[in-house]
């Protein structure tokens, strides 16, 4: 379980292809030394378990149903990821409980940043699969490519966050570009009350 708080950028230093899977190398700015083989880390909001340890790199198997559902599987050796570690019991929760399950590919449709006295803020709206709309509501939460962000507004395509200086500054979603792709993943609360509606 995660937090959607990005607590680093990594880069991706190698991508290997097998015939069941793809393995890749990434980069981290934070240390491993508590981290082991079977941890799991949060790949632009892929949830994924760590195999190999080498300093400040590690090494994780990507499966096919993972890279069907994900941006995983378009990603080049130098890009930059948003990483994340597992959160611990009793730590705080500055985000939304993100399992790292993507739940769709979205795409950055619309760029801005609006100019607030000395800072800066990015707008972007974001197209998403039109089954996964039902679970968004205006001022709830949604991961984008691990980032937990509230949703400013929903239109007919998908919907539009916000990012504030800190974030921008701190996570690989400021370099998309229109037309990119994202991961998303919805709140996994409205995907349980959807079913327990159902039921009853």
């Amino acid at each position: 379980m995660f937090t959607g708080i990005v607590q680093g950028l990594g880069k991706i230093r190698a991508i290997q292809s097998f015939p069941t899977h793809r393995r890749l190398v990434l980069m981290t700015p934070f240390s491993l030394k508590k981290s082991r083989p079977g941890d799991s880390i949060a790949v632009d909001g892929c949830c994924l378990t760590v195999t190999q340890i080498h300093g400040s790199t590690f090494a994780v198997d990507v499966s096919p149903e993972t890279l069907k559902r994900s941006t995983l599987g378009s990603y080049r050796v130098g890009q930059t990821v948003n990483l994340e570690r597992a959160m611990k019991f009793g730590e705080s929760l500055s985000g939304h409980l993100v399992q790292g399950h993507v739940d769709g590919v979205g795409k950055i449709r619309n760029r801005r940043k609006v100019q607030a006295g000395k800072e800066e803020y990015l707008f972007l709206k974001i197209q998403m699969p039109p089954v996964l709309k039902k679970y968004l509501v205006e001022k709830g939460s949604i991961a984008v490519d691990g980032i937990s962000l509230t949703v400013n507004a929903l239109n007919s395509g998908g919907f539009e966050v916000c990012l504030i200086p800190h974030t921008q500054k701190a996570s690989a979603l400021t370099g998309k570009k229109i037309g990119d792709k994202v991961n998303l993943e919805v709140d996994v609360l409205a995907k349980y009350l959807e079913r327990l509606i159902k039921k009853s």
